[in-house]
């Protein structure tokens, strides 16, 4: 297999001017960890989470992909972010898993969206708006079972249960939870997670009353480290985009990292000895060294907390952020090493022998690898790669 040039390249200007500073997504390697995070966890469906654009790589890019690849089910953050989805076109299921608020629902039931249910008061304003409006509204029951976010307890869910029960304008089409530390080593407190939704479900059985037919608890680190969370659907997050959640989690399914963060040197300078970089004059060399200069700073996601931390690849070798990261800028130090005008500078990815990580880059902010790659700003061009078979 080999790839093309990139499609969909951003145009800034109308003369086909790029900036140097982008971001490729490789969608032939989001297409394999889907597939493999598919064989993973079959015959549970798959919901790929696409909130906070797509985890830095693209909200409406993926999620066309998602739907070419027969994604079961998409899910999304907050209400914009659906009716985006549902603006260009993609008609897979959505469940939007935030909370909502009452003057939200018209526009769910508009966009076709699934809402989220996390109390008894939001459910009965939700069947009262879809009988005004004389549609169904597909629901899915949120459960608390140890976030303490938005959900009804565990303990006290059986009355939200039983009030979906008595909806008539309600297609309780699923009920879930979330875990707080399943990409932890110690697994303990995921697993009373399980037992209490487990427990939860039981008022079905207790019923006999059919259970909705989504059940669904797992997220990207119980996908890897706990088959028992899978029930009929699981919810595959960082690691679709072929990031683990954690230094802890287990590798049991092979990803591959489908974003790479780019950029060109602009400036080639020489600077002597005693003379500090930047703001605050955080650094300095005690003998001669050349430097470049790179368009990325911090208005664009690349973290102010790495300065004199962060590394980058130029012609196949690491060489280190020195200074204070600016808004718009880098400085990298090459010693007395070659680097031109227009060479390529990689923030993420590979170069010869050598790669940079979304996780090195969190362990230079002191963060996440989450906060890494959806903090990417949006005025960072996302240019797509294809797989040409």
């Amino acid at each position: 297999m080999r790839f093309d040039s990139p499609i969909n390249r951003p145009i800034i200007t109308s003369n086909g001017v790029v900036r140097p500073t982008l971001v490729e997504v490789d969608l032939g390697r989001l297409a394999d960890n889907f597939h493999a995070i598919r064989r993973k966890v079959a015959p549970a469906m798959m919901m790929p989470i696409l909130k906070a654009n797509a985890y830095g790589h693209g909200l409406v890019e993926v999620a066309r992909l998602m739907e070419s690849l027969g994604a079961d089910y998409l899910g999304v953050a907050v209400l914009e972010e659906g009716i985006l989805l549902r603006e260009e076109g993609i008609r897979t299921p959505i469940l939007v898993l935030g909370g909502i608020l009452g003057n939200q629902v018209p526009h769910f039931l508009k966009h076709d969206l699934t809402i989220t249910a996390s109390s008894i008061e939001k459910l009965w304003q939700v069947d009262e708006i879809a009988e005004q409006l004389g549609v169904k509204a597909r629901v899915h029951l949120k459960i608390d079972t140890g976030m303490e976010r938005i959900g009804v307890h565990y303990y006290s869910a059986d009355e939200l249960l039983d009030a979906s029960v008595k909806c008539k304008h309600l297609d309780v089409e699923g009920v879930f939870s979330h875990f707080a530390s399943s990409d932890a080593a110690d697994l303990r407190y995921a697993r009373l997670q399980i037992e209490r939704f487990e427990e939860v479900l039981t008022f079905f059985e207790k019923r006999n009353l059919p259970p909705p037919r989504l059940r669904h608890m797992a997220n990207s680190g119980a996908v890897l480290q706990l088959p028992e969370a899978y029930f009929d659907m699981v919810r595959p997050g960082l690691i679709l985009y072929g990031v683990y959640p954690s230094l802890e989690a287990a590798h049991t399914v092979e990803l591959s990292p489908a974003l790479s963060w780019k950029s060109r040197v602009v400036y080639f300078k020489v600077i002597k000895p005693g003379h500090p970089v930047g703001y605050g004059s955080t650094w300095q060399s005690d003998h001669m060294v050349r430097a470049v200069t790179v368009p990325v700073g911090y208005g664009d996601g690349y973290f102010r907390a790495m300065s004199n931390q962060a590394q980058v690849l130029i012609r196949g070798k690491r060489y280190p952020v020195v200074g204070r990261i600016s808004m718009d800028q880098i400085v990298v130090n090459i010693e007395w090493e070659s680097a031109y005008n227009d060479d390529e500078v990689v923030l993420i990815g590979d170069m010869g022998d050598e790669a940079i990580t979304a996780e090195d880059l969190a362990e230079w902010a002191g963060t996440i690898p989450y906060e890494i790659l959806t903090n990417i700003n949006t005025r960072v061009p996302r240019v797509y790669m294809k797989r040409i078979t």
